[in-house]
């Protein structure tokens, strides 16, 4: 069963701001490949939730993007919700979910 996918304002600001980064650091190739390997996961997601590694957090788990990219995501009963993208170059200790 497909499940609805929900962003979090969280989600979207940290989405926008690895766009940004990417459109700043690097090629629009590099940016449509981000974009594009983003919507896939979000479709294993949506299609497989318990697909990607669990957290100790309940019911949240980890997609990994890219190589320096997580997506952290929540499920429920009735969806999926999408709470943040991680820079996997940052500490651990930083993340919050």
């Amino acid at each position: 069963m497909v499940k609805e996918i929900r962003w979090t304002q969280e989600s979207v600001d940290t989405f926008d701001k690895t766009i940004e980064y990417l459109e700043r650091e690097w090629t629009e190739k590099e940016v449509y490949n981000f974009i594009q390997a983003t919507a896939r996961v979000i479709q294993f997601i949506s299609e497989y939730p318990a697909m990607f590694r669990k957290t100790s957090k309940r019911n949240v788990h980890e997609a990994l993007i890219t190589p320096h990219n997580l997506l952290i995501y929540k499920v429920y009963s009735s969806d999926i919700t999408l709470i943040t993208f991680w820079d996997t170059r940052q500490h651990p200790r930083k993340k919050k979910h």
